[in-house]
């Protein structure tokens, strides 16, 4: 597969003109006296712009660094090292040849907003050069440190192993994303556990949550490209270690049923990576909360990942999509057999138009399986386009990656033809080098098409949102669906993934059943009156899913959960018989101007203050727990507003679907005191009077 690979202008290295020495002898010294020489002090240190953030770095026969949180130590010594082969590592005897410090303040305009319409990116670097050809950078923010290796070699190189160790105390516990292998749709739910308790052969996908007793603190990375993703194992002690999926040597097909998408890999190199010997690595990311509602905010993988490579982002447009998929094509009251056929996705488009909904996609089933160019019977595609275009909707198509990999030109230029305005590829699960470098191409031929793109069975968001902000949303985390088949899409889940997976980038969830019932973890924890009450009534529906939790609580995923395509899962004739819930989600923006915490708790409940413009939206969800919250309207500013509220009815408890929908005025002085049911919410609009 070919490779694109990053020129040494988008490395940026730092120019060596600063050398800083902790030992008060050779500060004594001039520049002049050590430029080239080998330093005697092995310990250096870099500290967050706010003083709070300390990252030590210890060189002597290995490379170790620690984080600190204000004196207290947050991550332990942990040992990193970049294994290539025919090169000496850091642990073979090498010495620091110069250290160079730098800082950088400046203002991020993302061209797709997520959480703001701007990011303050203001860090201290530190930046050891190493007499064996490697840089290795580290970065201190307020909210937390990457570091990464810079290498400068003439010719390729082959990364045989890379080591990144993320100690902490015994003390400290883990929302670990526990995996069965590195073929994955990266798709889990977060096992809270003492650290301890995490095998050696207990694989996790990344972003994983430690909470070291001191702070919060992520790890995942960025900048992620022509390289292996990183994941985890624990270390049968207290702290866990990377692992990466070496090269794919040998493939088979799937099952007959889904030789069209599944390719596990059977056979592996002995290395991670062949790529250019002057390159900037992936940053190892560690974001740093002291309270959980500061990880909301974090945008550390965005801020260090490669900048924007496609020029003009006008053409790029967020929004909501009316999604087929979910629902099962299931429409009522029509003329016509609701399924994969011309008038289905005519009928979609029409709710799409009537409703100010941006985008329909054409899921599975739009094509033959295993041919992106041919045609189903019944199913119109170009007719549906022609419609669409009329009624000013865009049409998003779905494919699989195989069958997209092995006809890509024709396949993409088909979709340009066809005038597609984005495409969905599913089922990668992988990310080792070959599958990365993959997204990169689909990515940047997408670009070129104006064409925005939709990874699910991906893996996690590592920095190709800034890079190329056509990919403007993806997978990698179990969502809605997983209601059609299991009991795993629990509120509390839903209540976790804002604090770990969120925090990588924007995840499609795909929130907005209107089929709503109280879920048997949620009865596990009701008690009312000293009572037990049995309301469960969840069930497994494939065809006819509905939630494990409140109508409210669904309605306040759109605020809540950030998704620039944000997919409203339920069928057209579903939204039409709940009208007032469905105006209000296809109203919700997609994109925010200002994101607020209000409060929160990793696993118990979360709310959003979040800003569009003039307006404000607020979206809060509890887990199975009953629970009464008070939101302060102090963030709005000065006036007074209309607000529309929507809050779990009095009988949510036994009723999912009950709601209650208030209108009244406010100003910011004022607060709201609101009750929610087991496994549900509370939203509102609040919009200034005129």
């Amino acid at each position: 597969m070919p490779q694109m690979m990053i020129p040494i202008g988008d490395v940026k290295l730092k120019p060596r003109n600063q050398l800083v020495k902790a030992s008060s002898m050779i500060l004594a010294l001039t520049n002049a006296m050590y430029v080239g020489s080998v330093f005697a002090d092995t310990s250096y240190k870099v500290k967050s712009p706010d003083g709070d953030i300390t990252v030590s770095v210890a060189v002597e026969d290995a490379v170790n660094y620690s984080v600190s949180l204000k004196g207290k130590t947050i991550v332990s010594s942990s040992h990193i090292d970049l294994l290539l082969e025919n090169q000496p590592s850091l642990s073979s005897g090498v010495t620091v040849k110069d250290v160079n410090y730098d800082s950088q303040s400046q203002v991020l305009l993302p061209e797709v907003r997520v959480k703001s319409e701007k990011i303050i990116d203001r860090f201290e670097q530190m930046t050891l050069s190493f007499s064996n050809g490697y840089d290795l950078e580290f970065r201190a923010y307020d909210d937390g440190v990457a570091y990464r290796f810079v290498t400068q070699f003439e010719t390729p190189i082959t990364v045989v192993n890379e080591i990144a160790e993320f100690n902490f105390s015994d003390k400290a516990t883990v929302y670990y994303p526990l995996e069965e292998s590195f073929y994955s749709h990266n798709e889990r739910s977060y096992l809270h556990q003492s650290i301890g308790d995490i095998k050696v052969t207990d694989l996790a996908s990344t972003p994983t949550l430690v909470d070291s007793g001191g702070a919060k603190v992520l790890v995942t990375e960025t900048a992620l490209y022509d390289y292996a993703g990183m994941w985890l194992l624990g270390d049968g002690q207290d702290g866990l270690k990377a692992t990466f999926p070496q090269q794919p040597t040998k493939v088979v097909d799937g099952e007959p049923e889904w030789i069209d998408r599944n390719q596990p890999v059977v056979e592996r190199a002995n290395y991670i990576a062949k790529t250019e010997g002057t390159r900037a690595f992936p940053w190892r990311v560690l974001a740093v909360a002291e309270n959980d509602t500061d990880l909301l905010t974090n945008q550390l993988t965005y801020q260090l990942a490669i900048p924007n490579k496609i020029g003009d982002t006008s053409w790029i447009k967020p929004g909501k999509v009316a999604w087929d998929w979910y629902n099962a094509n299931n429409l009522k009251g029509v003329d016509f057999e609701a399924g994969l056929n011309t008038e289905t996705y005519k009928y979609y488009i029409d709710f799409a138009s009537q409703h100010g909904v941006e985008y329909v996609i054409l899921d599975e089933g739009w094509y033959p399986l295993g041919d992106l160019m041919g045609s189903v019977p019944g199913f119109d595609v170009p007719e549906i386009m022609a419609y669409a275009k009329e009624k000013n909707v865009g049409i998003i198509l779905w494919t699989t990656w195989l069958t997209l990999e092995k006809q890509f030109d024709e396949a993409m230029d088909r979709f340009a033809e066809l005038g597609a305005v984005g495409i969905k590829p599913d089922f990668f699960q992988r990310d080792d080098q070959e599958m990365v470098n993959f997204y990169w191409k689909i990515a940047d031929e997408a670009a070129k098409r104006h064409l925005l793109v939709d990874f699910h069975g991906a893996y996690k968001p590592a920095g190709l949102r800034r890079t190329y902000p056509n990919v403007i949303t993806r997978e990698g985390v179990k969502g809605l669906e997983w209601n059609k088949w299991s009991y795993d899409s629990t509120p509390e889940h839903n209540t976790t993934l804002p604090f770990i997976r969120m925090v990588a980038g924007p995840m499609d969830y795909t929130p907005g059943a209107m089929s709503n019932a109280v879920g048997p973890t949620a009865f596990e924890k009701i008690k009312y009156k000293g009572k037990d009450e049995n309301h469960a009534d969840f069930t497994i529906r494939f065809n006819r899913p509905m939630s494990q939790t409140t109508r409210v609580h669904q309605m306040a995923m759109f605020t809540v959960f950030e998704s620039p395509l944000q997919m409203m899962a339920d069928s057209p004739t579903q939204y039409l018989d709940n009208a007032e819930s469905a105006e209000f989600i296809a109203g919700v923006p997609s994109v925010w101007d200002e994101t607020i915490p209000l409060n929160g708790a990793i696993g118990d409940y979360v709310t959003f203050a979040r800003r569009s413009g003039g307006n404000w939206y607020i979206g809060a969800l509890s887990d199975e727990l009953a629970r009464d919250i008070t939101i302060e309207l102090s963030f709005l500013p000065k006036g007074t507003y209309n607000i529309e509220i929507f809050q779990d009815g009095v009988n949510a408890h036994r009723f999912a679907e009950d709601y209650k929908k208030v209108i009244k005025s406010v100003t910011n002085e004022d607060s709201l005191t609101m009750k929610m049911a087991p496994g549900g919410g509370f939203t509102a609009k609040i919009t200034p009077q005129k």
